[in-house]
């Protein structure tokens, strides 16, 4: 599926799969692997950006997927994002949506959300955002009448 049907349909949360078709090649081609990993790879769907239109530039709707977090100890050094607009000719499919009962730490981002935190439950949630700054943060739990029939790989995710 494309970016604009992730940016349609894929609730926040939920685990995306981005590739070019291309194969991987192999680990001795170093600068091709490196490459390579830029246009493939898995990332939690954290922000969908509506598009912009300023005075001075235009942007289009995008995606932002995280892929991961560098800490030392219990510190996060560089956390990794990569953000895609809804034009992109990657191809993306969603492998995995929020399990109904889990909560969603949101906040505020310019005009629109970011996922912070996907808890289990609540009390995991209320844990996490005493151990973090935000303070702007809200929870919101995921229904069971959220629309979850994404298909991936021809059955319902």
């Amino acid at each position: 599926m494309s970016a604009q049907t992730i940016f349609d349909t894929a609730p926040l949360g939920a685990l995306v799969r981005y590739c070019d078709g291309r194969p991987q090649p192999p680990a001795r081609f170093t600068k091709k692997l490196a490459e390579w990993e830029r246009s493939n790879g898995i990332g939690r769907l954290i922000r969908k950006a509506p598009k912009a239109v300023r005075p001075s530039f235009r942007s289009p709707a995008s995606i932002t997927l995280h892929q991961g977090d560098l800490s030392r100890g219990p510190v996060v050094v560089l956390t990794i994002q990569f953000t895609f607009s809804v034009t992109s000719n990657l191809v993306f499919e969603v492998i995995e949506t929020p399990m109904p009962g889990s909560m969603r730490v949101l906040r505020p981002y310019g005009d629109h959300i970011e996922l912070l935190y996907l808890a289990p439950d609540r009390r995991a949630a209320e844990i996490w955002l005493r151990s973090t700054p935000y303070c702007d943060a809200v929870f919101e739990e995921v229904g069971v009448d959220e629309p979850a029939a994404v298909l991936v790989s021809g059955r319902a995710a």
